[in-house]
């Protein structure tokens, strides 16, 4: 299986280094809201009351990483629409590669894209607005992007296959992420003292907001439980139940 998980992965790369500029593209929106958002933000936090510990580009930065985990990889599912009306998928199921492989080099080529993204931005922030950051808590950090990129790649390309529809994939994704977005608090960090009660409460329903929280925890070098624990217990939770229906979506799709 290993060695079909990376001829799969292999093939979807050689596509991306052919055109590089997807990583200028998916970079665009987050670099946006780090010059033209992160010196309001430092001045919001340092002047408002009720934003958790850390200073501004220690809040703001992992939650651009989010955002970028949110936009990139949840719309991997267009690939294999792509690959369904052009018959390639079909070409692929008479391979004697394992379902499973052919979803997981996937989601491998959908993981690297989103880290490379995702430390050039870091990079950026270091550089250029003196981001002050522990390399363990960088390095934890990335680790959690990365399981956010296998969640959502997989669960986008479960849903594509489920929906098998360019019209209606998009239209769902939309109406999807956008809540999803807004209660992870990427911007604003959705706090007892900065939300209402009833805001606050519904973020708590969103697994990411857990799992940003942990996030700005590694950004500021606090690696006890209390601000670990919740956070990656959810995200390894919803890793394994994407996983888990993106393999069974492909297995029944692929029969």
């Amino acid at each position: 299986m290993p060695r079909e998980i990376w001829l799969v992965f292999r093939r979807h790369m050689a596509v991306s280094l052919r055109n590089p500029a997807w990583v200028i593209v998916g970079l665009t929106q987050p670099i946006l809201y780090l010059v033209l958002f992160g010196p309001l933000m430092e001045r919001i936090v340092s002047s408002t009351p009720g934003f958790p510990q850390g200073d501004a580009w220690q809040i703001l930065t992992p939650g651009l990483l989010v955002q970028l985990s949110l936009f990139g990889s949840l719309f991997a599912g267009f690939s294999l629409l792509a690959d369904l009306t052009t018959g390639v998928l079909e070409r692929l199921r008479v391979t004697p590669a394992r379902r499973l492989s052919l979803l997981l080099g996937r989601v491998l080529h959908d993981t690297v894209q989103l880290l490379v993204q995702a430390v050039i931005l870091i990079l950026l922030a270091v550089v250029i607005f003196g981001l002050r950051a522990p390399l363990a808590g960088i390095a934890l950090c990335l680790t959690m992007v990365a399981l956010i990129g296998i969640t959502l790649s997989a669960a986008s390309y479960a849903l594509a296959l489920t929906l098998r529809s360019e019209e209606t994939f998009p239209a769902v994704l939309t109406s999807i992420s956008t809540p999803v977005l807004l209660l992870t608090g990427i911007l604003v960090p959705i706090t007892t003292n900065l939300a209402p009660h009833w805001l606050y409460t519904l973020s708590r329903l969103n697994p990411f907001a857990h799992v940003m929280e942990a996030q700005r925890a590694t950004f500021r070098g606090e690696y006890t439980v209390d601000a670990l624990l919740t956070g990656s217990v959810v995200l390894v939770a919803i890793t394994a139940l994407t996983i888990w229906w993106a393999t069974t979506t492909f297995h029944r799709e692929n029969a």
